[in-house]
């Protein structure tokens, strides 16, 4: 099926979900990038007493903090 008959039926209201290889799906934006950060002992000694109390890892401190202070 050519995009235009894919558009053409989805603004149409038709269920075009058969069309469509989930398998490839991506949300954009969302690709992990790696990312290497030195941090101080101290510092880290903090996230991780802050981790913990929290029940989650280091890395899921960090991203959700960074995430926070990142939304507009």
């Amino acid at each position: 099926m050519k995009a235009s008959e894919f558009d053409r039926r989805f603004e149409a209201g038709e269920d075009v979900t058969a069309h469509v290889d989930w398998s490839r799906s991506r949300h954009p934006n969302h690709e992990a990038k790696r990312v290497n950060v030195d941090f101080p002992f101290w510092v880290v000694t903090r996230l991780d007493r802050q981790a913990r109390k929290l029940g989650i890892t280091r890395q899921a401190l960090i991203k959700v903090w960074i995430a926070e202070r990142l939304q507009v």
